[in-house]
């Protein structure tokens, strides 16, 4: 029986669908350009190939297109005669692929208790883009870390696997342990666009700009635009020029590559990425640029019309905050609510506070914005997101404590966040 890269059983009987699925899977964890057209050729040599429909769909739903992904996994479920593993892994993504999260997690953890090595169910259960750490729940990143710690030694030197796993350890601040692993993995697989996200992220935490700028240009110039995480590491780069002070180049970057009808990742990654850099431009002491928060908003509407992923939401609520569309945005958190309600988003209204609190700020309510957005640092890790994502909380924190006169307030925020070598982004800040 052919087999996977990883020792997996397929149910195709054809060399070439096995060869392009294992194309399109390395693709897929590399995050590179591809995928998407390795999974098609599977499907081709092997219409009856569950699991490269599965394959198809995920990239279909990576960039937004729900049709073409649930007629994917419409071909996948259709397939009968599958394995044991194969039938867990359709049900795993259709599950998760249909917005049952609760569900797609339980069955992640069982079906890797079984099957330890299934990278692309593993890949999308434990990481940080995937169900656990956009769970919601407290303590989600410690989750990530005993998950893949508990794997590793089913992994050892598997390139996606080290690169994931560093991701998960510099979350938790194992920042030595998770720089050794992605250096690994990059030496075995440079052209992986998760290994050089890691190394931004290191360097982020270390206020390390000055290595992270060179590389991030270098690998963006031989990355193809169209990688899931293009965009992405554009972002990290104009945040690195940004937090460097050099504003014309973050600039530039932003408006390159970043910028609503320029970024060419996901939809939901398109609305996260501007409003971090659009909101952080302005704590570092620029001006607000209504014009990019005003497209921002609009492509938002178009995009995201309703509340559905926390973590994207609540950037959302801070486009129309900042565009000043305050019809939407008490739509938003009224969805929000009855998700809430529903048992389909994190409990206790931390999204709806964070949205609150961030159109506090927006409006110049300072005071507004601290007594909502400060309860939420003890919390932050269940907005979603990687702790540089969730630094814009404490960031406008310490803004609105600077606007509102309150330095005493300013200095216990200070000295309470976690290490940095570098300084902070936010303007009369010292």
């Amino acid at each position: 029986m052919l087999e996977d890269r990883f020792g997996n059983p397929l149910s195709t009987t054809s060399a070439a669908a096995r060869d392009a699925y294992v194309e399109g899977c390395d693709l897929q964890l590399a995050l590179w350009a591809g995928a998407d057209a390795a999974f098609a050729r599977a499907t081709e040599h092997d219409p009856g190939f569950a699991l490269a429909h599965v394959g198809a769909a995920l990239v279909a739903a990576g960039r937004g297109d729900g049709a073409a992904a649930q007629a994917s996994l419409a071909s996948a479920r259709a397939v009968s005669g599958l394995s044991a593993r194969e039938a867990a892994h359709v049900g795993f993504f259709a599950l998760m692929l249909s917005g049952q999260s609760a569900e797609a997690t339980a069955a992640g953890r069982a079906h890797l208790g079984q099957f330890p090595r299934d990278a692309m169910v593993m890949n999308n259960y434990a990481s940080i883009i995937g169900l656990l750490g956009l769970s919601g729940r407290p303590g989600c990143k410690r989750e990530q870390e005993l998950a893949f710690d508990y794997f590793a030694p089913q992994w050892g030197e598997e390139w996606w696997y080290l690169a994931q796993h560093s991701m998960a350890l510099l979350e938790v601040g194992r920042l030595d342990e998770a720089e050794a692993r992605n250096e690994r993995a990059i030496a075995i697989n440079p052209r992986n666009l998760w290994s050089a996200h890691s190394r931004g992220h290191i360097a982020y935490e270390r206020g390390d700009y000055a290595s992270t700028r060179p590389y991030m240009r270098g690998f963006l110039a031989d990355c193809p635009p169209s990688s899931f995480l293009y965009g992405h590491l554009a972002w990290h780069l104009a945040l690195a020029d940004l937090f460097a002070g050099d504003s014309a180049a973050a600039w530039q970057g932003f408006s390159a590559a970043v910028a609503p009808g320029r970024h060419t990742g996901g939809p939901r990654t398109q609305v996260t990425d501007a409003a971090q850099f659009l909101w952080r431009w302005e704590l570092a002491g620029h001006q607000r640029d209504r014009a990019a928060w005003e497209a921002l908003e609009r492509l938002t509407a178009r995009i995201l019309p309703h509340a559905g992923s926390h973590f994207p939401d609540w950037h959302a609520a801070i486009a129309d905050a900042s565009a000043g569309n305050a019809e939407r945005l008490e739509a938003l958190i009224a969805e929000m609510d009855e998700r809430m309600r529903l048992g389909r988003y994190p409990e206790g209204g931390i999204t709806q506070q964070a949205a609150r609190g961030f159109a506090a700020f927006a409006a110049g309510d300072w005071a507004g914005a601290i007594a909502r957005l400060r309860p939420l640092l003890a919390e932050s890790e269940r907005l979603g997101g990687s702790r540089a994502q969730l630094d814009i909380v404490e960031f406008t924190v310490l803004r609105a404590c600077i606007e509102a006169g309150r330095h005493d307030e300013m200095k216990a925020v200070l000295s309470a966040r976690r290490g940095h070598i570098g300084p902070v982004p936010v303007a009369g800040v010292h």
